[in-house]
């Protein structure tokens, strides 16, 4: 990555007022364009189209293209950020604690989405067909299982903390078979097809989740899944950035972003599904107790030979 230049005598001979315009513009010229990461359970031309009103939004704000990649699952979103080939990412919590795992502070945390209600978490599901007798995790025990993505904190770190440390278990012992879908959609397709009988996902509330999105756009029927299982509150997703930024990008980003839902309501909506009232800014300590769940799980994993 290139440094920023100063200019020194040229900025020694200018007023506080010049200097920060073309401080502004250094960063442009660095960044003529900016990438975001996404790695959403949707499949890939609904998480784009989605997310396009975000990134015109933002390339309106910044004054430079903002473009939209989307990760085949977490672990490549987290190593485009590593390679410098994405400066902003959205992933789950335990993908963030990953990240943080491999680039420690040169990547951190931002900002959060607020749900409707002001809300700052959401919720792992294990979920069954609505069809079938299962009440309760002592119901699945001996059936077959899916989660959606190893670094998903709903679909597989909460989850599995949660069977160690309420059923003294594991899903490979708990479970006859277990598998990894390759994402929350595919998780509960799966389901409903009698693939899995029950699955791991999020979700947020009665109208909002993964299960009532798909509901939704039609993949499957309204209401033939049942949730048995829900965790305590997760923190909702963050938005990271690389540390390594020019300052003064890392502080117009923010600028821009908190301002997504007031400026352009309705594409945030659109990108949101109104289901989010905003952001507010995030920090590392928010996340310390779901980085300590996957420290947990990558313990247990080394435990049981994984």
């Amino acid at each position: 990555m290139l440094t920023l230049t100063r200019r020194g005598l040229v900025a020694a001979l200018v007023s506080l007022a010049l200097v920060s315009p073309a401080l502004s513009q250094d960063w442009r010229e660095q960044f003529p364009e900016l990438t975001i990461g996404i790695s959403s359970g949707e499949n890939e031309t609904d998480a784009i189209a989605r997310n396009q009103p975000y990134a015109d939004y933002l390339s309106r704000e910044l004054g430079v293209p903002v473009n939209i990649v989307r990760g085949t699952d977490y672990a490549a979103v987290i190593e485009a950020m590593r390679a410098g080939h994405v400066q902003v990412a959205s992933v789950g919590p335990a993908a963030y604690a990953l990240a943080r795992k491999i680039m420690g502070e040169d990547i951190a945390p931002v900002a959060v989405t607020l749900d409707g209600d002001g809300n700052l978490g959401y919720y792992s599901i294990i979920a069954v067909r609505a069809d079938s007798d299962y009440q309760s995790l002592e119901d699945i025990k001996g059936k077959s299982f899916a989660f959606a993505d190893p670094n998903s904190t709903s679909g597989y770190a909460v989850p599995s903390y949660y069977l160690a440390t309420e059923l003294n278990t594991s899903a490979d012992e708990y479970f006859s078979e277990v598998a990894f879908s390759g994402g929350h959609e595919q998780s509960v397709m799966a389901l409903t097809n009698g693939t899995f009988e029950a699955v791991a996902t999020h979700w947020r509330n009665e109208e909002a989740g993964n299960i009532q999105t798909m509901e939704n756009k039609g993949l499957i029927e309204k209401g033939s899944t049942r949730i048995i299982w829900k965790s305590p509150v997760i923190p909702n997703t963050p938005v990271m950035m690389l540390t390594s930024l020019p300052q003064e990008l890392q502080d117009e980003f923010k600028t821009a972003l908190m301002a997504f839902p007031e400026k352009d309501p309705e594409g945030f909506a659109e990108y949101t599904r109104g289901t989010s009232s905003g952001y507010v800014a995030a920090t590392h300590d928010d996340y310390l107790d779901v980085i300590a769940i996957t420290e947990f799980n990558a313990v247990q994993r080394r435990k049981n030979g994984n």
